[in-house]
Formats: structure tokens, C-alpha cells, sequence
């Protein structure tokens, strides 16, 4: 089960979000995106607590296309430093883990 994860992205706006969903599925590199907020995130950052909005998108694809999902995310997001954490899946009904399979590309060898 472990071939399959779950990719998880914070970004700024749905628009962002949608603009990365689109790209990752276009290129095979996701079978689904969920964007999903907006939610309020409150963090440390430059040694100041912030609050801002923002999305969450949650990819769904094989754990050996994770480098450029990762790589494909960075190329498109608008953080300096893109939350990017991968969740392995460790069960899924058969159904829905064949239809990602059928979705996503092979990775490249």
C-alpha cells in the first residue's frame, strides 16, 4: 500500500491552488486535488507570529512521483518556503486505489 500518498500544500489564494491543482493533474502527476478553505493559519515566521488565510490542497498520487510533484509545486508557488508533506497511505479500498493508479503516469525510470 505504501505506493500510494497523499501530498499536502498550504497556498494564498483558491486561485493558486486551482492554477496548481490543474497543473498536476494535467501532467499526470495527480489522479485528484482537493482545495479546500479557506482556513486561517497561525505560524512563526522571521521571529513573528503571523495569521493569514489560506487553502489547503491535498494530492492524491504514487509515492515514487513525489519528487516532481514536489518540484512541479515549487515551480508554480508563491511562498519562499511552500509547506510540501507527504502522508503515506496505508489503506484505501481497492476501487478507489486502482482508479488513482489508472490515473497517474508511470515515474520515470
Amino acid at each position: 500500500m505504501n505506493e500510494y500518498i497523499q501530498v499536502a500544500t498550504t497556498v494564498a489564494t483558491e486561485e493558486e491552488g486551482g492554477a496548481i491543482a490543474g497543473m498536476l493533474v494535467e501532467k499526470r502527476l495527480a489522479a485528484c486535488v482537493q482545495v479546500i478553505g479557506p482556513m486561517t493559519s497561525h505560524y512563526r515566521w522571521q521571529g513573528k507570529i503571523e495569521t493569514a488565510g489560506e487553502y489547503l490542497c491535498l494530492v492524491k498520487s504514487r509515492a515514487a512521483l513525489y519528487p516532481e510533484i514536489e518540484a512541479a509545486i515549487k515551480s508554480m508557488h508563491s511562498y519562499e518556503v511552500p509547506e510540501i508533506v507527504v502522508m503515506p497511505v496505508i489503506a484505501g479500498s481497492r476501487e478507489y486505489l486502482a482508479w488513482l493508479a489508472a490515473e497517474v503516469r508511470e515515474p520515470l525510470r
